[in-house]
């Protein structure tokens, strides 16, 4: 590997967070804790699996641990969906870890938890969150022990947050778990004499949620001080954006904009945009008080995290707006930027950097995909921040729609092959390459006029009806070239550049990710296997990129029996703008116990070593 300068680094306003961490590059793993599991585990990965995990790191080299959001999650099971951006997941705790607790007169109900559900399994069983939370209970009315010094530190520290989401909790139930905007008036405008009497009437199960929040701030807090001492670090995720439906929005109502929800626009992935459902910002109400929540939320993840990737980043400096009473069904085709104003996006972005890159010790990494501002790429270039490149969205687009070599990526960046949200590259081979967005073609279509049977004929000139599938179209190998394309139209080229690059930029992807890889082929059916996703895992760490983070199961792909094993979209952890039972519930073949000794983890560390990452 060729020395690569990340001087850089030390002379930005990140330089004190690259000291701490040290300037080095490093690989690392995405792993979700709902996805891993250990034989301890009951129900779902627990905090103190992460330990495996790290003892799994140190046996390949790796050195970032980047999780999802670990925030309560409700009961959707979204983790950027969670009821609060402070108080973490109560199914995440560990019964056999908890602090100051005689668990001697429960070791049965234990057993017989983790009998009817088990941890492992095809997908997670997120029936364990009411009855871990029922055990819990049990044991927190026998245990609880009220003048408990390091418990009545905790809740006093954090009383900022803790007292409103613990009073979220218990209204909730109260209220058949119906969104706070449907509660009584009383409660909904959180009336001081109502919320009082709540507080007194409903007193044990509020020391009870609070009693829960510091079991897992002691285990996660155990496994952070475990990892760094092994030259581990642990990557949180703290979402830009926050739940409608969350102990945040209900008691800080004033720092949100609740007659709009935000989303993203049309692309070419999502043909009607996106529309997320969190409302955006009231920006010059959080500048009033001087951004307190913000800096609150990032000095106690600092409890659990020397790193933070932020999602959505690209929000910082604006956010796409939708309008409430807009029909859902247009997904984010009638949003608007807010603000409006392009030449206020820079200095807007640049205000809430400043505050959390000045108020907290953790780094920050920005998820910077999607529609990106100009202004974006320079400001993290300018404060030192990593961005996102994600190896098969690493193109030189408009011009020769080559893969750019990873000696080309940015240095400041985190190198992936994939993301949550995203395919993994087995799925992305067999069914994204060579495609594009089947929505958003008949929408481009249907623009200029070609509609019903019109865009029927079309399409069955263009597209392999049989190799097309989950809503993409793939190319038919004889159109070779965009003049096919605009013939098949019946439009002059002047009419239709955008459908031409669409073109362009997918027909022969397959042939050139091949040549990127440096494989032979003798066309784009190459059937892949684990050498496929060896060379593009060497290839995504030989880059720039001062990170390489993978997802656990593409790091595993390197053996041949997880490779096989199951449907290749069940690998996948979200489809975004899909509401179905396997996302976010996505859970490994194998424990991390079995991990820990597979033979492929050496293969590993060779690839972490030779791409000098160690």
């Amino acid at each position: 590997m060729n020395q690569i300068d990340y001087s850089h680094f030390l002379n930005t306003g990140t330089a004190d967070k690259w000291k701490r961490i040290g300037l080095k590059r490093r690989a690392g793993v995405i792993a979700p804790l709902f996805s891993i599991y250990s034989k301890k585990s009951i129900g779902i990965g627990e905090i103190p699996d992460l330990k495996l995990l790290v003892k799994w790191c140190k046996k390949t080299e790796l050195s970032i641990i980047q999780l999802l959001p670990m925030n309560d999650v409700g009961y959707d099971f979204a983790p950027y969906n969670s009821v609060s951006s402070f108080a973490l997941e109560p199914m995440y705790l560990s019964i056999n870890d908890l602090k100051d607790v005689n668990l001697n007169l429960f070791k049965k109900e234990i057993r017989d938890l983790k009998k009817v559900i088990p941890s492992g399994g095809d997908r997670a069983n997120y029936k364990i969150k009411n009855e871990k939370i029922k055990l819990l209970f049990k044991i927190f009315r026998i245990s609880y022990i009220s003048r408990l010094k390091k418990f009545e530190e905790f809740r006093e520290k954090n009383n900022y947050w803790l007292k409103d989401y613990v009073l979220y909790k218990v209204i909730k139930e109260l209220q058949q778990n119906k969104s706070w905007e449907s509660w009584e008036e009383k409660y909904r405008d959180r009336d001081e004499h109502a919320l009082a009497e709540i507080e007194k009437d409903f007193s044990e199960r509020i020391n009870f949620y609070c009693w829960v929040e510091w079991q897992l701030y002691e285990q996660f807090k155990a496994v952070k001080k475990y990892a760094n001492e092994r030259d581990v670090l642990i990557m949180g995720d703290l979402p830009f954006l926050v739940s409608r439906d969350s102990a945040d929005v209900w008691s800080h109502r004033n720092y949100f904009k609740l007659d709009f929800s935000s989303g993203a626009p049309p692309d070419m992935y999502f043909a009607s945009g996106q529309r997320w459902g969190m409302p955006t910002y009231n920006r010059e109400e959080m500048q009033k008080d001087n951004h307190e929540y913000i800096i609150q939320k990032l000095r106690y993840a600092e409890n659990f995290y020397d790193m933070y990737r932020i999602d959505h980043f690209v929000g910082f400096f604006r956010l796409w707006s939708i309008a409430m009473e807009c029909p859902i069904e247009e997904g984010g085709m009638k949003g608007a930027y807010d603000p409006a104003d392009e030449s206020r996006w820079e200095e807007t972005g640049k205000r809430l950097l400043d505050v959390i890159v000045q108020n907290s010790t953790m780094m920050p990494c920005a998820e910077d995909l999607g529609t990106v501002p100009w202004c974006s790429p320079k400001t993290l270039w300018d404060y030192g921040i990593t961005g996102m490149n994600v190896q098969r969205w690493v193109k030189d687009f408009g011009s020769t729609e080559e893969f750019i070599k990873p000696e080309h990526y940015r240095i400041n960046s985190v190198a992936t092959l994939s993301t949550h949200d995203s395919s993994t590259i087995i799925d992305w081979w067999h069914n994204e390459t060579g495609t594009i967005d089947g929505k958003l073609f008949e929408r481009l279509c249907e623009s200029r006029g070609i509609k019903d049977e019109n865009y029927n004929t079309v399409a069955r000139k263009l597209f392999d009806v049989e190799k097309s599938k989950y809503g993409r179209l793939f190319w038919k190998n004889e159109i070779y070239n965009a003049d096919i394309v605009v013939q098949a139209l019946g439009l002059n080229p002047e009419s239709c550049g955008d459908i031409i690059n669409l073109y362009k930029e997918s027909y022969d992807e397959r042939i050139k990710f091949l040549n990127f890889l440096g494989l032979e082929h003798n066309g784009n059916d190459l059937k892949i296997n684990s050498s496929f996703v060896r060379k593009a895992l060497e290839k995504v760490n030989e880059s720039a990129s001062i990170f390489s983070i993978q997802l656990l199961q593409e790091w595993l792909f390197l053996d041949n029996s997880l490779f096989i094993k199951g449907e290749e979209t069940s690998y996948r952890i979200n489809f975004p703008g899909i509401v179905n039972d396997s996302n976010w519930s996505f859970v490994l073949p194998v424990s991390l116990d079995i991990i820990l000794n597979l033979g492929v983890n050496s293969e590993i560390k060779k690839i972490v070593e030779e791409t000098g990452r160690v």
